[in-house]
């Protein structure tokens, strides 16, 4: 189930195959390569990029950096990497993250990015409507940044 107005999904048309764009978004230690907010990413378990594989995703925004305990959920090349966050905590897992690729009408690969609040991680709990909502701005702004990048070096 989705916290209400804290999921969002956005698309890039990237001139590259789907399976180029899978092994870019499939290895989260490049991750802060691209975006504004994840600074990096290391594998802590399993095979890297495999279905129950796990990493320690690093943050940063301004002053303030965590780390998250993250699960790949989904590996299928080509099609869908996912992962979610904090899946052993007890009210977890709280955010999912997904990559879809599709082939594109023109050539190349639609690559959509879906950002999914499960459950309100902890550190989000006490705050306002309005300042969930400034977040989730936040969010909304940041993966349109992030698949620009991924655009970007996909097609260089």
């Amino acid at each position: 189930m989705t916290v209400h107005g804290m999921q969002h999904e956005t698309s890039v048309e990237i001139a590259a195959s789907p399976q180029a764009v899978y092994d870019l978004v499939s290895d989260v230690t490049r991750m802060g390569e691209w975006s504004p907010e994840n600074v990096g990413a290391d594998w802590t378990g399993g095979t890297p990029g495999t279905e129950g594989s796990t990493f320690e995703g690093h943050n940063r925004i301004g002053e303030r950096e965590w780390s998250v305990p993250c699960t790949v959920t989904v590996a299928q090349p080509q099609e869908c990497f996912e992962w979610v966050t904090r899946p052993g905590d007890p009210e977890g897992p709280y955010v999912r993250w997904t990559y879809r690729m599709t082939p594109a009408d023109a050539g190349g690969t639609s690559l959509t990015e879906v950002w999914d609040v499960l459950s309100l991680p902890p550190t989000l709990q006490p705050l306002s409507a309005e300042q969930l909502a400034a977040r989730a701005d936040v969010v909304r702004a940041g993966m349109a940044e992030t698949l620009a990048a991924i655009k970007a070096t996909a097609e260089s």
